[in-house]
């Protein structure tokens, strides 16, 4: 069990101290914002690279339990690393989590960061809370590996399993799934045609 399982699987404090973390951020301010979370997890010294060619070096030499990569990069994107690493066979690097962050999750990055074999995308600005879910819910999620022509990476088809156990939902502030009952009227015609005619905006 990795490191990372382990943390995962304590039912105390998560304490993050004998993982290996790999950071890939070309931008010093949201490095340093990550490895401030990391350590507050007890992350001693995550690996820092700025480029995806720095990199693809440390995944040849160092075994890591976790990656967290920024999507825009300069020669080689973080999609376009993390597809290379599935189909690298550095084991057991080519297996690693690997969580991207961006500045926005449109729908069509969700779907970039699903197809090139990543196991979850986060927005910026980051909170601690929010990265230690993630992390928590990839370490238990237990997704089986998929390999195929087109694609290497956990497998895709997870919607109808839900979050782990134990974990919160895909967001702490998200709101239920749960459709319940209606607590005020519906709203009439007029009022939908009200709402949605343009309106001049004040000088």
């Amino acid at each position: 069990m990795s490191a990372l399982k382990k943390a995962a699987a304590a039912k105390a404090r998560y304490n993050l101290e004998h993982a290996k973390v790999l950071i890939v951020e070309p931008n010093q301010h949201s490095m340093e914002i990550l490895c401030q979370i990391l350590n507050g997890f007890g992350v001693r010294a995550p690996v820092r690279c700025i480029s995806s060619e720095d990199a693809m070096t440390q995944v040849k030499k160092t075994e890591f339990d976790l990656i967290i990569c920024e999507s825009d990069l300069a020669e080689m994107d973080g999609y376009d690393f993390v597809q290379w690493l599935r189909r690298s066979k550095i084991e057991p690097n080519n297996f690693t989590s690997v969580i991207i962050i961006c500045g926005h999750t449109q729908t069509s990055k969700v779907h970039k960061a699903r197809d090139c074999g990543a196991n979850f995308i986060l927005a910026k600005p980051l909170t601690p809370k929010i990265v230690m879910d993630r992390i928590v819910w990839v370490a238990k999620e237990g997704r089986a590996f998929i390999e195929c022509e087109s694609y290497l990476g956990p497998d895709r088809r997870f919607h109808s399993i839900g979050p782990p156990p134990n974990t919160e939902g895909r967001r702490a502030d998200d709101l239920s799934l749960e459709v319940g009952d209606a607590t005020e009227p519906n709203m009439s015609q007029d009022d939908i045609d009200a709402l949605l005619q343009p309106k001049r905006v004040a000088k």
